[in-house]
């Protein structure tokens, strides 16, 4: 019988460090990448745009098949290609620019192929999380995930935007590539790692179509990804824009950006510690519901970003926001764990990626749009209008009055559904990865 606590696991707190490793890492990257656009190469609004949208756009490309693919994968070997990946992508920009090479080009192939390895690192991570801990411990289990996140991002944006001040963004990418190649080196330590089953051959589109049907057939699990959309769509549409807000209009060094985004960090990690005692006082469902009516207006807050103490207005409104949104990644991670058998969580996890991330896509290319043809500011306001009534297909779903964690729904192992034999899968132990957090994802933003 496996334990009530995560923390029994010896491999989940292996990968939990190695997590921690890996994310620190993406947060530092996140802030460095974007301002050697701005700084270094001069970008335009479009073409930070451009650099957001192609860095997310793996996830529309090979998002659904890849959920089948890594039912059909050894997750220890997914997780650590990912991060080796990942980290030879960006030691290639310090190296460029070193060398007085680098281009925007090279930016825009860096991020798009980091962005496939994410794919899998993200969706393997994910789905293995309840064959680690067992599903009495998802909650916990995501609580931490999620806290990691946010104390990553309070650490690594903090940290990314002072070494981009002190230490040219460049360096700061190297850090990250170093981040990236430590947590592989970690992973390496994990020890169960079994192969995945066999079973009857499946047509690659028919294992699809089952996890598509799955999410958006079931009226919980489409509210859920519908307002994980919205909410990624509206932070896109923000955080595209405001390296180039921050930095070329405001004129504010690169650590008060840092600074900025850290302060999500702060909000993501109280939403997630504060979400299980939530959840139990007055349930589930009902705790996203009110979530989102009594905070998500909060996002109007936010592109009132100026000089003086418009900074710290929007700076609540950001805090607050990403509050809302660790609450949601912990319990709407754990409501559709347990909403879904083992055979489909590869599949689930990839078709709630593909919209989130789809999400990120097209908020990061409306950005860039919006910040060419309008103005930088009318981009945050139509991200904060769309943040601040993101939580409606949830207030408005059978969610709301959810009290409980419902039963895994879907095929098993034992009793595929008549549609299409059971997927391979592989209960290989892994942690659950950075969303992005949203993360994370679901990142949130």
């Amino acid at each position: 019988m496996r334990p009530a606590s995560p923390w029994h696991v010896a491999d989940f707190r292996t990968l939990f460090t190695a997590s921690a490793l890996s994310q620190l890492g993406t947060h530092i990257g996140y802030v460095a990448v974007p301002l050697i656009a701005v700084s270094a190469l001069d970008a335009s609004p479009g073409q930070v745009g451009a650099l957001a949208t192609l860095s997310t756009l793996a996830f529309l490309l090979i998002g659904l098949p890849a959920g089948a693919w890594v039912d059909r994968m050894r997750h220890r070997r997914v997780l650590i290609a990912a991060d080796l990946t990942r980290a030879a992508l960006y030691a290639s920009v310090p190296v460029a620019w070193w060398l007085d090479a680098l281009t925007m080009g090279q930016l825009f192939a860096v991020v798009l192929l980091s962005g496939c390895a994410t794919v899998f690192f993200d969706i393997g991570s994910q789905s293995v999380l309840p064959q680690l801990v067992g599903r009495s411990a998802l909650v916990p289990a995501n609580a931490a995930v999620v806290s990691l996140s946010a104390v990553s991002s309070v650490a690594g944006r903090g940290a990314g935007g002072g070494l981009v001040q002190l230490l040219t963004a460049p360096i700061a990418v190297a850090c990250t590539a170093v981040s990236y190649l430590a947590s592989a080196l970690r992973l390496i330590a994990i020890r169960h790692t079994p192969a995945p089953r066999t079973g009857p051959t499946v047509r690659l589109r028919a294992q699809i179509a089952e996890g598509l049907r799955h999410v958006l057939g079931n009226p919980e699990l489409r509210a859920l990804a519908l307002t994980a959309g919205l909410n990624d769509l509206g932070g896109q549409l923000i955080n595209t824009m405001l390296p180039v807000l921050f930095v070329r209009d405001l004129g504010y060094p690169a650590g008060a950006l840092g600074l900025f985004w850290a302060a999500g960090g702060v909000g993501l990690l109280l939403g997630a510690r504060c979400a299980r005692r939530a959840a139990a006082l007055l349930g589930y469902g009902r705790t996203l519901g009110l979530a989102g009516l009594c905070v998500a207006p909060a996002g109007l807050l936010v592109p009132l970003l100026d000089r003086g103490p418009w900074l710290w207005v929007a700076g609540a409104g950001w805090l607050l926001v990403m509050f809302k949104t660790g609450m949601d990644n912990v319990l709407g991670v754990s409501l559709r764990q347990h909403m879904t058998a083992d055979a489909l969580l590869g599949r689930m996890n990839a078709t709630f990626r593909f919209v989130l991330t789809g999400a990120l896509a097209v908020g990061a290319a409306a950005a860039g749009l919006l910040g060419e043809v309008a103005s930088v500011r009318a981009a945050l306001w139509v991200g904060g209008a769309i943040l601040a009534t993101a939580f409606l297909p949830v207030f408005l779903s059978p969610l709301r009055t959810r009290r409980d964690l419902p039963a895994p729904q879907g095929p098993t192992a034992g009793n595929p559904a008549p549609s299409a034999p059971p997927a391979p899968s592989a209960p290989t132990p892994a942690d659950q990865g950075p969303g992005r957090a949203d993360r994370a994802d679901e990142k949130a933003s």
